[in-house]
């Protein structure tokens, strides 16, 4: 990845006016300071790459090494969470406060929602989502792996950036992009080989017409630089519309909408459809989530043909204004059926945090590295918990080996 300037001062006033960051947060502070009146957002027409496929970007106002200096900080609000270890329970810590990681983002907070853990159904599937996710939105790659050797699971991370909760040791200031630092959210790709269960099929034929299977899962919100509609449709996505933003169902059966914009983490909101939004939205303030504004990846903030606003009756709910949150949206169903059906290749919501102080729960247990689900929202959504330690111990154990050979845990 090409590594762009750290230049805070001259994304303030090109990019982020009235808001103003720190150069390790991108938390917004308010500023006083007259505004110019900003450019207009806009899209320039799809274009054809070097190889002929079509490009959905974003016109020269979104510019990559602005989408570098954007890169927010993860979770600076606190959340109460305590992990059993035989069953996830949540109450307030009672012990010392321990904070997440020693980034600075993070020195008040103790709970991160970190990723997202969805199931494929066979090694061909595993390999076309990887392809369809890295292939078709601007700066997705494999971020680690576990091969799965002798019939163990494989899994793959996909990202924007490094997950680690301390600073890279290849990250330098003002030389490196933000996108070299830590705090990233990733996806979780897993194949279980000892399964049976046939997750999502797609239909037959070159163009997958399959929509996802179950519908409390709405989408995963992606806020890139750049899409290829035609990558998608050619690694088994399901391409639902595309005027303005696209709409697609990945190759595993994911919901997955695509904005065009700048995002400091581009991996923005898993939204979710719920039968009661007021009691979903009470679970998630038991795990340490509160009413954020929502999030935009464009400067119009919905208001242009490339972005929409927020949902009616919505509500967004995230750890910090800066972190990967949740979108409680109220079910379209009506009636007897307005209930929701599970979207069965969503494993878990992943929160990873910090034990309090003087406890020896160290996340080593067997539902640490399956990913178990120990809670459930009222949307049917699993919920997982990992500790700080098991994550930062399995970035290392699943580097690439080339990563392992450079000495590269921060996955620049």
């Amino acid at each position: 990845m090409a590594v762009a300037a750290l230049t805070v001062t001259a994304f303030l006033f090109a990019a982020c006016l009235p808001i103003k960051t720190t150069s390790f947060s991108a938390a917004p502070i308010r500023t006083t300071l007259t505004q110019p009146k900003p450019r207009p957002s806009r899209l320039r027409s799809h274009r054809r790459d070097d190889d002929g496929d079509d490009v959905a970007i974003a016109d020269p106002y979104f510019r990559r090494g602005d989408a570098a200096q954007t890169r927010r900080s993860v979770l600076q609000s606190t959340v109460a969470v305590a992990v059993a270890a035989t069953a996830a329970t949540i109450a307030a810590p009672e012990r010392a406060f321990a904070a997440l990681g020693t980034l600075p983002e993070f020195s008040d907070a103790n709970a991160a929602l970190q990723s997202l853990t969805i199931d494929v159904a066979d090694v061909s599937q595993y390999d076309e989502t990887i392809e369809f996710f890295t292939s078709a939105f601007d700066g997705m790659r494999v971020l680690r792996q576990r091969n799965g050797r002798g019939g163990a699971v494989r899994e793959a991370w996909l990202g924007f950036g490094p997950e680690t909760l301390s600073i890279p040791p290849d990250f330098t200031l003002p030389v490196s992009s933000l996108s070299q630092y830590g705090g990233h959210a990733a996806l979780h790709i897993r194949y279980d080989p000892k399964s049976t269960s046939l997750l999502y099929k797609r239909t037959s034929g070159e163009i997958n017409n399959a929509p996802a299977p179950g519908d409390n899962i709405a989408y995963l919100q992606l806020g890139v630089l750049g899409y290829r509609i035609s990558q998608m449709s050619k690694h088994g996505g399901n391409v639902l519309d595309a005027y303005g933003w696209v709409n697609v169902v990945s190759p595993a059966g994911l919901p997955v909408r695509g904005i065009v914009g700048v995002r400091a983490d581009p991996i923005m909101f898993l939204a979710v459809n719920c039968v009661d939004v007021g009691k979903s939205e009470e679970f998630y303030t038991k795990l340490g989530f509160v009413r954020q504004e929502y999030p935009y990846a464009r400067l119009n903030q919905g208001q242009g043909q490339f972005e929409p606003p927020q949902p009616p009756k919505s509500v967004y709910v995230a750890p910090s204004p800066n972190s990967m949150g949740v979108l409680l949206l109220p079910s379209e169903r009506r009636g007897r059926n307005k209930g929701v059906t599970p979207n069965p290749v969503l494993r878990s919501l992943n929160v990873v945090y910090a034990p309090p102080e003087g406890s020896d729960d160290g996340g080593s247990g067997s539902d640490a590295g399956s990913f178990k689900p120990q809670l459930v929202d009222p949307s049917s959504v699993p919920i997982s918990f990992i500790t700080q330690d098991y994550l930062e111990r399995e970035i290392k154990m699943t580097a690439t080996p080339q990563q392992r050979d450079a000495g590269d845990m921060g996955y620049a």
